[in-house]
Protein backbone atom coordinates (compact mmCIF):
# COMPACT_ATOMS: atom_id res chain seq x y z
CA UNK A 1 0.00 0.00 0.00
CA UNK A 2 1.51 3.32 -1.04
CA UNK A 3 0.86 6.90 0.10
CA UNK A 4 -1.92 7.40 -2.46
CA UNK A 5 -3.76 4.32 -1.14
CA UNK A 6 -3.37 5.59 2.43
CA UNK A 7 -4.71 8.98 1.35
CA UNK A 8 -7.68 7.33 -0.41
CA UNK A 9 -8.48 5.37 2.75
CA UNK A 10 -8.24 8.53 4.87
CA UNK A 11 -10.56 10.42 2.52
CA UNK A 12 -13.12 7.60 2.44
CA UNK A 13 -12.97 7.21 6.22
CA UNK A 14 -14.02 10.86 6.53
CA UNK A 15 -16.58 10.81 3.72
CA UNK A 16 -17.46 7.37 2.37
CA UNK A 17 -19.84 8.57 -0.34
CA UNK A 18 -17.27 10.53 -2.35
CA UNK A 19 -17.61 10.17 -6.09
CA UNK A 20 -14.60 8.94 -8.03
CA UNK A 21 -14.28 12.43 -9.45
CA UNK A 22 -14.21 14.13 -6.03
CA UNK A 23 -11.90 11.48 -4.59
CA UNK A 24 -9.54 11.79 -7.55
CA UNK A 25 -9.37 15.57 -7.10
CA UNK A 26 -8.47 15.18 -3.42
CA UNK A 27 -5.73 12.59 -3.98
CA UNK A 28 -4.37 13.82 -7.31
CA UNK A 29 -5.73 11.12 -9.64
CA UNK A 30 -8.13 11.00 -12.55
CA UNK A 31 -11.62 9.73 -11.68
CA UNK A 32 -10.98 6.40 -13.45
CA UNK A 33 -7.64 5.89 -11.67
CA UNK A 34 -9.26 6.72 -8.31
CA UNK A 35 -12.05 4.23 -9.04
CA UNK A 36 -9.53 1.49 -9.97
CA UNK A 37 -7.57 2.12 -6.78
CA UNK A 38 -10.71 1.91 -4.63
CA UNK A 39 -11.78 -1.35 -6.30
CA UNK A 40 -8.28 -2.79 -5.75
CA UNK A 41 -8.40 -1.78 -2.06
CA UNK A 42 -11.80 -3.45 -1.74
CA UNK A 43 -10.54 -6.66 -3.39
CA UNK A 44 -7.50 -6.76 -1.09
CA UNK A 45 -9.79 -6.46 1.94
CA UNK A 46 -8.51 -3.02 2.95
CA UNK A 47 -11.98 -1.51 2.53
CA UNK A 48 -14.62 -3.74 4.08
CA UNK A 49 -17.69 -1.73 3.19
CA UNK A 50 -19.50 1.57 3.43
CA UNK A 51 -22.18 2.78 5.80
CA UNK A 52 -24.34 5.75 6.59
CA UNK A 53 -23.53 7.75 9.73
CA UNK A 54 -26.80 8.08 11.57
CA UNK A 55 -27.75 10.88 13.90
CA UNK A 56 -28.41 10.03 17.54
CA UNK A 57 -32.11 10.72 16.91
CA UNK A 58 -32.19 8.16 14.09
CA UNK A 59 -30.62 5.61 16.45
CA UNK A 60 -33.16 6.25 19.23
CA UNK A 61 -30.98 8.73 21.16
CA UNK A 62 -29.06 5.94 22.85
CA UNK A 63 -26.99 6.17 25.99
CA UNK A 64 -23.67 4.36 25.82
CA UNK A 65 -22.82 1.83 28.50
CA UNK A 66 -19.63 -0.22 28.74
CA UNK A 67 -19.94 -3.64 30.31
CA UNK A 68 -17.04 -5.84 31.41
CA UNK A 69 -18.02 -9.49 31.25
CA UNK A 70 -16.33 -12.27 33.19
CA UNK A 71 -17.26 -15.79 32.11
CA UNK A 72 -17.58 -18.80 34.38
CA UNK A 73 -14.44 -20.24 32.74
CA UNK A 74 -12.28 -19.68 29.69
CA UNK A 75 -12.86 -22.99 27.96
CA UNK A 76 -13.22 -22.70 24.21
CA UNK A 77 -16.76 -24.09 24.29
CA UNK A 78 -17.87 -21.50 26.87
CA UNK A 79 -16.35 -18.65 24.89
CA UNK A 80 -17.84 -19.86 21.60
CA UNK A 81 -21.33 -20.19 23.10
CA UNK A 82 -21.06 -16.70 24.56
CA UNK A 83 -19.81 -15.19 21.30
CA UNK A 84 -22.46 -16.91 19.19
CA UNK A 85 -25.25 -15.68 21.46
CA UNK A 86 -23.72 -12.22 21.57
CA UNK A 87 -23.85 -12.00 17.76
CA UNK A 88 -27.66 -11.97 18.04
CA UNK A 89 -27.79 -9.26 20.71
CA UNK A 90 -28.96 -6.08 18.99
CA UNK A 91 -28.10 -3.74 21.87
CA UNK A 92 -24.38 -4.61 21.72
CA UNK A 93 -22.69 -2.42 19.13
CA UNK A 94 -19.12 -3.59 19.85
CA UNK A 95 -17.57 -6.54 21.63
CA UNK A 96 -13.90 -7.08 22.40
CA UNK A 97 -12.08 -10.10 23.82
CA UNK A 98 -9.84 -8.60 26.49
CA UNK A 99 -6.76 -9.36 28.53
CA UNK A 100 -6.81 -8.51 32.23
CA UNK A 101 -9.51 -8.95 34.84
CA UNK A 102 -12.53 -9.42 32.58
CA UNK A 103 -12.93 -11.59 29.51
CA UNK A 104 -14.94 -9.24 27.27
CA UNK A 105 -15.70 -5.55 27.02
CA UNK A 106 -19.06 -4.71 25.45
CA UNK A 107 -20.31 -1.39 24.16
CA UNK A 108 -24.06 -1.36 24.75
CA UNK A 109 -26.41 1.23 23.28
CA UNK A 110 -29.54 1.81 25.36
CA UNK A 111 -32.29 3.51 23.36
CA UNK A 112 -34.28 6.20 25.14
CA UNK A 113 -37.39 3.98 24.99
CA UNK A 114 -35.58 1.13 26.80
CA UNK A 115 -33.76 0.74 30.11
CA UNK A 116 -30.35 -0.63 31.00
CA UNK A 117 -31.94 -2.50 33.90
CA UNK A 118 -34.05 -4.52 31.44
CA UNK A 119 -31.10 -5.15 29.12
CA UNK A 120 -28.94 -6.23 32.08
CA UNK A 121 -31.58 -8.54 33.54
CA UNK A 122 -33.14 -10.02 30.39
CA UNK A 123 -30.34 -9.88 27.82
CA UNK A 124 -26.80 -9.69 29.19
CA UNK A 125 -27.28 -11.81 32.31
CA UNK A 126 -29.00 -14.45 30.18
CA UNK A 127 -26.03 -14.90 27.83
CA UNK A 128 -24.41 -18.34 28.21
CA UNK A 129 -21.39 -18.57 30.50
CA UNK A 130 -21.79 -15.17 32.16
CA UNK A 131 -20.43 -15.12 35.70
CA UNK A 132 -20.13 -11.39 36.39
CA UNK A 133 -21.08 -8.09 34.74
CA UNK A 134 -19.46 -4.76 35.69
CA UNK A 135 -21.13 -1.72 34.20
CA UNK A 136 -19.79 1.76 33.52
CA UNK A 137 -22.09 4.51 32.26
CA UNK A 138 -20.81 7.10 29.80
CA UNK A 139 -21.12 10.70 30.91
CA UNK A 140 -20.14 12.24 27.58
CA UNK A 141 -18.67 10.95 24.32
CA UNK A 142 -15.70 12.96 23.09
CA UNK A 143 -15.00 11.11 19.83
CA UNK A 144 -16.86 8.45 17.92
CA UNK A 145 -16.81 6.72 14.53
CA UNK A 146 -20.62 6.53 14.49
Amino acid sequence: MDQIDRNIIAQLARESDLTSEALGERVGLSPSAAHRRVKALEQRGMILGYRARLSPAARGNPSTVFVSVTLTDQRQATMMQFEQALAHTAQVSEAHLMSGESDYLLKVLVREDDSYERIHREVLSALPGVHRLVTQFTIRTLASEL
